[in-house]
């Protein structure tokens, strides 16, 4: 693998997900050192983004999460050194982590995402419980991993869902309807989506916790959906992605409604690369090991 000269795998940072980021980056780093790959571990927040020029390397794997990593800041910055990232771009890489643009997009474009109003501090409770129906769910509008999520059940628990999303993570905040029907998620990998899975989390909640630190979350894959339908979801999977600008990797989440309409919840253009993530569990599905899979996403490293 020496045609990809010295690898820089960027890992850590500063965000909020940097425990998962070290995480998966360790994983790609040994994977990609196992395929024969030049690769070294880089963490920008020790480190000034300048030695990577100045250290030779030649391409990078972005293994970083949540802001600073993922939302367009880290893309630009390599844009400027000229040194090839994998994911998406600039763009792709800021819309999809702004929930609220993306929703705005997918709107306008007549794709289907679940009802939803950015929240203030003086907003009346009552009314935004009134609006989206009970339950709902509150999110930061600017992090991914749910983080910061809250499943609101009664009015009086949205003030502390606000707090926690809005002011924990220092962004906005949106509320959303709550989709209650199976959740899945699209991997797409270069211009294929990989085999849906299907999440069933302990009650029903999907968490930072039961994502990534816990056994008791099964996912499913073969998802159970009849082909056709399979099919029908991935294609819509890839139209979402696309749309906002989205290339090389990424994972699509997204939930069937009461009806069995699917609702669009989210893209995530750096997923997690850690013994509980779903983009190598999807690939090993149409045989792909994760040591090959690494190797593919590297091999998509564009600048601009």
């Amino acid at each position: 693998m020496s045609a990809f000269g010295k690898v820089a795998v960027l890992m850590g940072g500063r965000s909020a997900e940097r425990e998962i980021s070290l995480l998966s980056g360790s994983g790609v780093l040994k994977a990609l050192r196992a395929k024969g790959v030049d690769a070294h571990a880089f963490d920008p927040s020790e480190r000034d983004l300048a030695d990577l020029r100045r250290e030779g390397f030649a391409r990078c794997f972005i293994a970083l999460h949540g802001r600073g990593g993922e939302d367009g800041t880290l893309q630009g910055a390599l844009e400027v050194l000229g040194i090839p990232y994998t994911g998406s771009g600039v763009l792709g890489s800021a819309i999809a982590m702004d929930k609220w643009r993306t929703k705005m997009i997918w709107l306008a474009n007549g794709l289907p995402t679940p009802r939803y109003r950015m929240l203030s501090a003086n907003d009346d409770w009552d009314a935004v419980a009134k609006d989206l129906g009970l339950p709902l769910i509150v999110k930061p509008a600017n992090e991914g991993s749910t983080l910061g999520l809250t499943k609101v059940t009664i009015a009086s628990q949205l003030p502390a869902a606000y707090e926690l999303a809005a002011k924990k993570f220092h962004d906005m905040a949106l509320a959303e309807q709550f989709v209650d029907g199976p959740e899945f998620t699209a991997s797409i990998l270069g211009e294929t989506a990989l085999p849906l899975i299907r999440i069933e989390a302990p009650q029903g909640n999907y968490d930072y916790q039961n994502k990534y630190f816990t056994d008791d979350t099964k996912y499913h894959c073969p998802c159970g959906l009849p082909a056709e339908r399979e099919q029908a979801l991935q294609a819509l999977a890839l139209r979402a992605f696309r749309i906002l600008g989205c290339t090389g990797w990424g994972r699509v989440d997204l939930m069937l409604d009461a009806s069995g309409n699917p609702q669009l919840l989210e893209v995530n253009t750096s997923p997690g690369m850690t013994g509980h993530s779903l983009v190598p569990m999807a690939a090993r599905q149409v045989g792909i090991p994760y040591e090959d899979l690494c190797v593919k996403v590297l091999e998509g490293a564009h600048v601009g």
